[in-house]
């Protein structure tokens, strides 16, 4: 047969021009490669504001992309055998680019509607099922449809057995190219630049262009063509905004970086940062001089037990500075303090300076928390580490390697305090983890529990006078609000008896033991509409509003 002729069913069709050469069949194998993984990556970013960036989540997400990918090569190499019309793969394109082009139109309201259902009716695995449904509704049926595209192209490009091997090698290298730039473009250049929405508008609008040219060439399909550009320009125009917290009425500032989805909010009272949408506050600047009511009232009490007061000097270096709450804070307190932090994301360091008045005196690094601190020499008083991502802690600065290395930074009496935001109260948790593990390093180690708050503050030090100079210090403080604020602490305190649930290097699974805690929240909080739920069905959930 003709290299020029394609069989369809019995009877053979000419090729369109378009395909006479091989040179568009690989362009069609690149891109399509380069699309498959920015959907990818621009699935994390679609998932991360509702159900975190963790590892749990990217083990769904290419999990649930291969098993799509897979199913779509077989479906596509038995499709072409039957009938190698090149029509019907460039129209799975065309509507796999509409597909893409609709995520973010109508991915975050499935995503939500998903996450209503599943905390209603099921009592485990909330982030492990809720994530598979998303990414199964979402993501599989656009990466199934490209997935049809290696071994259909393989059979339009093989003219004979002789150099079969040379073609389908080809069509893996250009498959392959594509990934990896569609790898590094989303992450480094789009996403940060544009947003994610306008990442899948971009990749579903080269598919949609490589099927218009074939489609055009062959002067074939001409009404789908037409409806397909009518659904994608609907599709980006309602789609343009590209807020995930499309609740939100107002925001200062919405917006991603290479890390994280970002969102600043004001009120009257405060402006916020969020760098997930339901998964709290993570800095607050309080527009009057006055304490957080959050977490960062209780740290304060970590440069006390290190000995400082009212204009006594200090160094203190924060791991996971935010927007620079703590360091803010602690400087109104103790003016002499001297507070360096640590950020891994530069644009949250951007907006620490633009919305959240972080003083200049403050420098910040943007490294990784761990990788700075091994490579520092000085000591500190005092050092924060907050570095709770999403739902979880970084695996790398929950161990003991970890905490040894803070240990080595801290001066003789100094303290290590550390934000634990896990706390279900039920024991093996990994608030318990963690500080059994901070125990098997330092070994004075106190809890206190954050009021109305999931979050535990730990203090640890190697000075086993750090609660007698911690009162001592406290009865010397000038201002009658942190005066208050440590009594609280103080009553609450509690020494923390070590238990043997050590995280180290080799074996920190911090991802499953946050999914433990977000199921025993779920129970928790919405056990009363669990039980509506399942006596009068959603009619009981409305009836007990």
């Amino acid at each position: 047969m003709s290299k020029n002729v394609t069989k369809t069913g019995d009877r053979p069709m000419e090729r369109p021009a378009i395909l006479r050469k091989k040179g568009y069949l690989y362009l069609t194998e690149f891109f399509a490669g380069m699309s498959v993984m920015a959907v990818e990556l621009g699935a994390s970013r679609l998932l991360a504001p509702y159900f975190s960036s963790s590892q749990i989540v990217w083990t769904i997400i290419i999990g649930t992309i291969m098993i799509a990918m897979a199913l779509g090569n077989i479906y596509g190499g038995r499709s072409a055998d039957k009938d190698a019309n090149p029509d019907k793969l460039y129209l799975r394109i065309l509507v796999a680019s509409v597909w893409i082009a609709a995520i973010p139109l109508v991915g975050k309201y499935i995503i939500l509607a998903i996450a209503g259902i599943m905390v209603v009716t099921i009592n485990q695995n909330f982030l492990i099922i809720a994530a598979f449904l998303a990414c199964m509704i979402i993501f599989v049926f656009p990466l199934f449809l490209l997935g049809t595209v290696t071994p259909s192209l393989a059979k339009y490009t093989v003219e004979s057995l002789e150099d079969s091997g040379k073609v389908v090698g080809t069509l893996g290298a250009y498959n392959t190219i594509g990934s990896i730039i569609g790898t590094f473009l989303p992450t480094f250049v789009t996403i940060p630049a544009v947003g994610t929405a306008v990442t899948f508008y971009i990749f579903g609008g080269i598919l949609f262009l490589l099927a218009i040219m074939y489609f055009i060439s062959s002067k074939r399909k001409t009404g789908h063509v037409i409806a397909g550009m009518v659904i994608f320009l609907i599709c980006m125009f309602l789609g343009k905004s590209n807020s995930f917290a499309f609740w939100e009425p107002s925001l200062l500032y919405e917006g991603e970086s290479v890390y994280n989805y970002l969102q600043v909010k004001e009120d009257e009272n405060s402006v916020m940062l969020s760098t997930n949408v339901l998964f709290g506050v993570q800095s607050i600047m309080m527009k009057e001089d006055q304490l957080t009511g959050m977490y960062y009232d209780y740290a304060m009490a970590a440069p006390l037990m290190a000995g400082i007061v009212g204009e006594d000097a200090g160094e203190m270096l924060i791991l996971g500075m935010g927007t620079g709450t703590y360091a803010r804070q602690c400087l109104r307190y103790f003016p002499n303090l001297v507070a360096q932090g640590v950020e891994i994301d530069e644009k949250i360091t951007e907006l620490s300076r633009t919305y959240f008045d972080l003083p200049e005196s403050v420098s910040t690094v943007n490294y990784d928390g761990r990788a700075y601190l091994q490579g520092l020499v000085g000591t500190y008083d005092v050092i924060m580490v907050d570095a709770y991502q999403d739902i979880t802690i970084p695996f790398q600065m929950s161990s003991v390697e970890f905490f040894t290395e803070v240990k080595k930074h801290l001066k003789e009496n100094g303290v290590m305090v550390v934000n634990m935001n896990m706390n279900s109260g039920q024991p093996g948790g990994i608030n318990d983890y963690l500080s059994d593990t901070i125990a098997s390093v330092f070994s004075e180690v106190y809890l206190v529990d954050v009021y109305y708050s999931s979050n535990q503050i730990l203090f640890a030090s190697m000075n086993p006078d750090m609660i007698t100079d911690f009162e001592d210090k406290c009865l010397q403080l000038p201002q009658a609000d942190l005066s208050s604020m440590m009594e609280r602490v103080d009553a609450n305190m509690i020494k923390y008896e070590a238990g043997n649930l050590l995280l180290t290097d080799d074996k920190a699974p911090v991802e499953l033991l946050g999914m433990n805690v977000i199921d025993a929240l779920i129970q928790e909080e919405l056990g009363y509409y669990k039980e509506a739920f399942e006596t009068n069905g959603i009619e009981g959930i409305l009836g007990s509003q």
